[in-house]
Order: structure tokens, then sequence, then C-alpha cells
């Protein structure tokens, strides 16, 4: 075998084995006691519940140090913070969000003390997130940023790309590397795919329009967590039509959605100092049979063969690690807490759901005004329509309830904190506003479904 075959053969085996190994982790069904999750959701299990007892305290440490680092960089800006671009993207935040770690940091402290506040450590609120949520996060947080240059690093996103590009642009507006987030978040979790596509938009790869429209479309909840919701609701025998209505309904929104503001409004532009990749494929692979994957495999070997090594492999998961516990716990408690005391104790999310009572009796949904309470709950936390769906008498009302509370997808405790903490550009109020847009695009959908069933 000549030397240019030998680095041929080497570029395809750098590009076939680290991606395959990321899709067993990370794309893999694998059966459990609850059904089926994948190898990272299970190795997190397994962290979470050797470091149970110490996670709350652990979680609220993180917090603490990133609200102390931002606020010795904004303070004294000293030199060795400066001086590394890694240190500096940590703890260089604006004002806006040193003043969240610091909420979240007051809240974590006093849920993890018990201390002066029972609204805030509440099992129902701080204490759901820092001894449900959070511990929960920081296994997949490490997991997933550990392993996630498994799928970004070695082609396996440019080899789908290629291939996905003529079907995922026309259907919506997205390039075909996408097709991976989506599935990423179907069989494992939302937060990765989110997770995930912010790599993807720093590194240059998404636009600031694609990144938003994939964060907020394709970051879908996982079947272990859909199979959660449908048990609350007392529905666990009809999961087959659950989660093909809940997927109707969220490919509908993914059509719709990016055609409509605020995702619409986004600019095609890049991270700062990033090009447009270009994903079309040359003419001169398109007079060839297969070319589009021909061409794949080409970009996948162009990609595998400019990596560094183990080394850099462990040091790049690591950063991606930090980054996440740092940047984005601090979020999801500040964040989540404030969300889940109101819900809670005030009545805002019930006068908020009001409007949708007249459009549930045009529907003829039973129990509208009861149904009506659980529809924008969920910006809170998507587990909270499935609780006050509890008290109401019928099944098809119940199922819609479970079906709606996947679908939104953006609600503040999981999903929405992470967008907000990572870089990709989308604030509360286009969060809120992307949940309601999602809500009345399937609704009618679910609605129209259940009918069918019932």
């Amino acid at each position: 075998m000549n030397t240019q075959n030998q680095q041929q053969t080497q570029s395809l085996l750098m590009f076939l084995i680290p991606s395959l190994i990321g899709v067993a982790l990370f794309m893999t069904p694998v059966p459990t006691d609850d059904g089926f999750t994948i190898p990272v959701a299970v190795l997190s299990g397994w962290l979470e519940g050797a470091l149970y007892d110490a996670l709350p305290a652990i979680m609220t440490g993180l917090i603490i140090i990133s609200f102390l680092g931002s606020l010795i960089h904004k303070g004294f800006r000293p030199r060795f913070m400066d001086d590394q671009p890694f240190l500096r993207n940590l703890f260089d935040v604006s004002l806006f969000w040193v003043i969240t770690r610091l909420l979240a940091s007051f809240f974590a402290v006093i849920t993890l003390f018990e201390i002066a506040i029972p609204a805030v450590y509440d099992p129902y609120t701080g204490g759901l997130l820092l001894y449900d949520l959070l511990p929960l996060l920081f296994s997949i947080f490490f997991f997933a940023g550990l392993f996630l240059p498994l799928l970004l690093n070695f082609g396996l996103l440019e080899f789908f790309g290629a291939l996905l590009t003529k079907v995922m642009r026309p259907l919506f507006t997205l390039p075909g590397r996408s097709s991976i987030d989506s599935l990423t978040s179907w069989l494992g979790d939302g937060t990765i795919g989110v997770i995930l596509t912010n790599k993807q938009y720093e590194e240059g790869f998404y636009s600031k329009r694609e990144a938003a429209v994939i964060a907020t479309t394709f970051s879908v909840v996982s079947i272990t967590f859909s199979l959660v919701i449908i048990q609350e609701v007392g529905l666990e025998h009809m999961f087959f039509p659950f989660y093909l209505t809940v997927a109707a309904a969220g490919v509908i929104a993914a059509l719709i959605m990016p055609r409509i503001p605020p995702l619409s409004r986004k600019p095609q532009t890049y991270a700062e100092g990033k090009n447009q990749p270009d994903d079309t494929i040359p003419a001169s692979y398109k007079k060839q049979s297969f070319g589009a994957a021909r061409f794949g495999i080409d970009l996948a070997k162009r990609r595998a063969g400019s990596q560094e090594g183990f080394a850099a492999f462990f040091k790049s998961g690591g950063k991606n690690v930090l980054d996440m516990w740092l940047g984005v716990a601090p979020v999801v408690m500040a964040f989540g807490t404030v969300a889940l005391v109101i819900a809670e104790n005030t009545p805002f999310f019930t006068y908020l759901g009001m409007p949708f009572i007249p459009l549930l009796e045009l529907m003829q949904v039973p129990e509208a005004a009861a149904a009506s309470e659980t529809m924008v709950v969920g910006f809170a936390d998507m587990f909270l329509p499935a609780i006050f769906a509890s008290g109401i008498e019928s099944e098809m009302t119940r199922f819609i309830i479970g079906c709606l509370a996947v679908s939104q997808l953006v609600y503040l405790s999981e999903v929405g904190g992470v967008i907000l903490g990572s870089k990709i550009p989308l604030n509360l109020g286009e969060l809120f506003i992307i949940f309601i847009e999602r809500t009345l695009i399937t609704l009618p959908v679910i609605v129209l479904i259940a009918h069918m069933i019932f």
C-alpha cells in the first residue's frame, strides 16, 4: 500500500472510529427499568447516584465560584484571567449576568441550608432545582461535555451535513448537520441538544438564526421524560398514540417556527470572527454516483485528520464541562427558582391562561377552565402542567395537556435556562414569545388528533 493510500485509510479510520463511539454513546437506545435511554444518560445516572448526597453542596459551590469569578474579573481584571481566553470567556460577563449569578448563589445557599425564606427552599421550587435538576445536570454536563468532541470534531456532522442538506434546507431552513442535534435530543436529553447547538454556533457552523431555531425547535424532549409525563397524567397505556401526536405537532411547529418572528428576524450572521460555511455540493461530486455521500466522507476525513490527539481531545472536553457547570447552572438556578416560586405561590400563570378558555371551549375540550390553568404554567417547568392536570377527570383533556407540555419545549427550569446560559442569541422575552407561539401552533394539532382518538 503506497503512502497516499495509507493516509486515506488512516483519515477514514480517524473519522469512523471516534464517530461510531460518539453515536454509540449519544444516539444508541439502551433498555433500562424506566424505558429506553442512551449510554451517556446511563453513565450520568450512575455518577449522580454515586455522589447523590454531596451534589447539592457541590452545585452550590460551583454557582458561588461562578459569581465570585465574575465579581473578581469585573472589579480587578487580574492579568491571569485576561491572558487566558478560556477564563475570560467564563467570567467576563455583562452586569446582568453577574447579578443573575449573585441571585443564583443567594437561592442556592438559602435552599441548601433552608434559611429564612420557605418559598425559596420549598421542595417544589428551589428544592426541586437544587436537589433534583441540578444534580442531574451536573452528571449530564460532565459526560456530555467530556465526550461531545466525539460527535463534533471527527467529521460526523460534516458527513450528515452533506447528506441531509437537501432535506433540512427546504423544510426547516437549516443545514443538514442539525439533524444530529435533533436525534441526540430525542434519544437522550433536550439539554444535550442545546449544548451541542451552542458549541456548533460558537465554532461558526451555525448562524445566529440557525442556532436560535435549532435550540427552540429541535432540542426536543427525550422519550424517557415523555414517559414520566404520561405516567403523571395517568395515561401510560396510551404512550404510542401520545408520542406519535407529540411528533406530529413537533414537525408542524418545526416547519412554521423558523418562518415567523422572532426566529425569522434573527440575522443570518455568525459568531464573531466566523464566516458562513459552504455546505453546497461541488459540481464534480454531483456527477458521481452517491456524490453527496462521497463529498460528506471527504469532508469528514479532512475534519478528522485535523485533530491533534487524545490530550487535545480531553482538554476540549474538560473545557466544555467547566463551561457548562459555571455558565449554565447559575442561570438554571436563578431563572428556574423565580419562575417556580411565582407558579407555586401566585395565580400569575393562571391569569395568563385565562385567554385560552374560549379557545379551548371552541375546540370542544372538556373541562376547559381547568385545562386553561396548564396552558402557560409549563413555561416555568414542563412537569407543572402534568401535576395541575392530575385532578381533571376527562382522559381526553389530560391527554391534550400531556402532549402540549412536551410540545411546548421551552421551559425555564431546564432547556430554557440552558439556552439563556449559553451563547445562543435569545433573551427571556423572546423565549416566552416562542413558548406562546409553539402553544398556539401545536394545540390545534393535538386537539384534532385527540378528537380522533377519543
